[in-house]
């Protein structure tokens, strides 16, 4: 049977929203060198390209207009290289690469790039919220309207999630990312950038500009303690959420090359891993966060694998909240939990983290000399995602 392998894998360091290194640059700017360098590493050219597909959270404005197809023409790619974008939110880019999986064993295109990336910077602030909201799911599922913030303090109170277990976790995340900073298990996924940056007064006015390289991701805090996140206001008053356990708004891409292992093997590749399975499930909307409970089960099941089998966990650090019940609840073991930490600590593009959370544990699983991975997320709506990655 076809098989769908991952030949190469590259991203942007992660910027912090707003005021961080990546806040004057647009999707197509963000992504296209890290398309050329996976394009390099895979030792595919630009023509070779069948399908590019890229996921993205907010697919408008600086991200909009099919993001994927303007990346490849602004990396050199022919107009032969057909684009497509897909958006389920969270877990945008997980889905692109389980899309162009599925079109190497369906339809036998020979090599794909795909992945996610996210503007948080340049989008969020003027997103279209026109006619947005419907009068009847209002008031019969009105949870879909809710913010990821009343989900996530939802889940904490409902499932007995406390205060100080979040940040008890959020702390380890932090301190997991420093150390793999430190020992440089970033490094072979970082492409280091040099952009124009805008300068911001005070008020957010841009009163500026600033080239810049940023060369690894700039959100984590590794001074952070337990005694400094408990003096942190919640965002909502009398609630869980606060700026030091929930992840941080951020802008990245995350690329990577697929094709079948019969073409990998014709070129002479080694690839990272395969990308095996995919699988979703439905929650409800108001506790969004616990989306993996019901989506890890079902895809382990279609694979005859079990919690024990799975030697890399990467689950998406959403909220500190909705990633300790699923933690807990699918019994996942810490040791193998986000090794090198999570959203909390790391960001979270929302189009670029799954498709990171890929690339991250194909590379890690082969330092650990590790088997099987997962990937899954929580989704905006009330979903959860997880994609199966065995790793070579």
């Amino acid at each position: 049977m076809q098989e769908a392998v991952i030949v190469s894998v590259a991203r942007t360091p992660i910027g912090k929203a707003y005021r961080g290194a990546f806040n004057a640059t647009a999707g197509a700017e963000l992504a296209a060198p890290i398309l050329k360098e996976v394009l390099k590493r895979a030792a595919v050219q630009p023509e070779e390209v069948e399908e590019l597909t890229f996921g993205c959270g907010y697919p408008e404005g600086a991200t909009g207009g099919n993001v994927a197809r303007h990346t490849a023409f602004r990396a050199g790619l022919p107009a032969t290289s057909a684009a497509s974008m897909v958006a389920r939110f969270c877990a945008s880019g997980l889905e692109a690469i389980a899309s162009a999986a599925r079109r190497i064993v369906a339809d036998d295109v020979p090599v794909c790039v795909a992945g996610g990336l996210e503007s948080i910077s340049l989008v969020q602030p003027n997103a279209n919220r026109i006619h947005m909201r419907n009068a009847w799911i209002e008031k019969n599922k009105p949870g879909v309207y809710a913010t990821m913030i009343e989900t996530a303090d939802l889940v904490a109170a409902r499932y007995g999630v406390g205060r100080e277990a979040q940040d008890i976790f959020a702390v380890e995340s932090q301190k997991r990312t420093a150390a793999a900073q430190a020992a440089g298990r970033f490094d072979d996924e970082i492409i280091p950038m040099t952009v124009s940056k805008n300068i911001l007064d005070d008020s957010g006015a841009v009163v500026g500009e600033q080239e810049t390289t940023l060369a690894k991701d700039e959100g984590n805090r590794p001074s952070t303690t337990l005694e400094g996140l408990a003096k942190l206001k919640p965002v909502r008053e009398g609630q869980f959420v606060t700026a030091g356990n929930a992840s941080q708004l951020s802008d990245g891409a995350a690329l990577c090359v697929l094709m079948s292992g019969a073409e990998a093997q014709k070129r002479n590749l080694s690839p990272l891993g395969a990308f095996r399975g995919y699988a979703t499930a439905g929650c409800e909307p108001e506790e969004m966060g616990i989306g993996p409970v019901f989506a890890v089960p079902r895809l382990l099941e279609r694979f005859g694998l079990t919690i024990a089998d799975i030697d890399l966990w990467e689950l998406n650090e959403a909220f500190a909240s909705q990633a300790i019940y699923c933690r807990d609840r699918l019994g996942l073991p810490a040791e193998k939990l986000n090794v090198n930490g999570g959203a909390i600590s790391i960001g979270h593009p929302f189009g670029m983290s799954g498709a990171r959370m890929v690339g991250h544990a194909l590379l890690e699983g082969r330092r650990r000399k590790a088997k099987w991975a997962v990937v899954t997320m929580c989704v905006a709506g009330g979903m959860g995602c997880a994609g199966l990655l065995e790793i070579f």
